[in-house]
């Protein structure tokens, strides 16, 4: 009696936990749809997020290095934790700036990315061929589509990417959140099941 109590208790733990994934997963879904519809305002949300987690790993970063400043890494982690700590405090006072100069680089990235794919596409020919092919087109495309409209395309560029990225994620949240309470339930009911005295024929 005392195992098929602690059993319900540790499937209803679990789906609480799976139902708690799901929610999870609908919030980032709205804040994706929401970002997607004012990609403006998205785009600088990012920004100052991006600024503050420069700001605070660079001031974990230089607190750890203080406290581990006999070792031979001291100067180096300070460093690093000053050129964070300055880069957060510019992109905190300068979310446009830090958006344009970060959207040039995410099309370099991408025009970049789009003629290595070309090339090693037309050059090898593998199995992959077509597919990586359209890849190195489509980064190419997109490359040269956000250059064309630069420095204006970086409202939106940065905030489009994020708002995407939280969609697909929260996406992947709810369908683990909800496959997860399934499968629970039905491991439950297979375990009760099976758990049953079967009556004499």
């Amino acid at each position: 009696m005392t195992v098929n109590k602690a059993e319900n208790n540790e499937t209803a733990r679990l789906s609480r936990d799976f139902g708690r994934l799901a929610v999870l997963g609908v919030i980032l879904v709205v804040a994706g749809l929401v970002g997607l519809i004012y990609t403006g305002v998205a785009t600088l949300t990012s920004m100052l997020l991006f600024g503050w987690l420069l700001l605070i790993g660079g001031t974990v970063g230089l607190l750890h290095a203080i406290q581990a400043r006999g070792s031979n890494f001291f100067w180096l982690g300070v460093v690093v934790a000053a050129l964070n700590i300055a880069a957060g405090v510019v992109v905190i006072g300068r979310p446009e700036a830090a958006a344009a100069a970060l959207t040039m680089f995410a099309a370099l990235l991408f025009l970049t990315g789009g003629v290595f794919r070309l090339a090693g596409s037309l050059v090898v020919r593998g199995p992959q061929f077509g597919w990586t092919l359209v890849q190195g087109a489509f980064g190419l495309l997109l490359g040269i589509l956000v250059l064309a409209s630069w420095p204006s395309s970086s409202k939106y560029v940065i905030g489009c990417f994020f708002s995407l990225g939280l969609l697909f994620d929260g996406l992947g949240l709810v369908a683990t959140g909800f496959g997860g309470r399934k499968i629970v339930h039905i491991v439950s009911e297979q375990h009760e099941a099976a758990a049953k005295p079967t009556e004499p024929e």
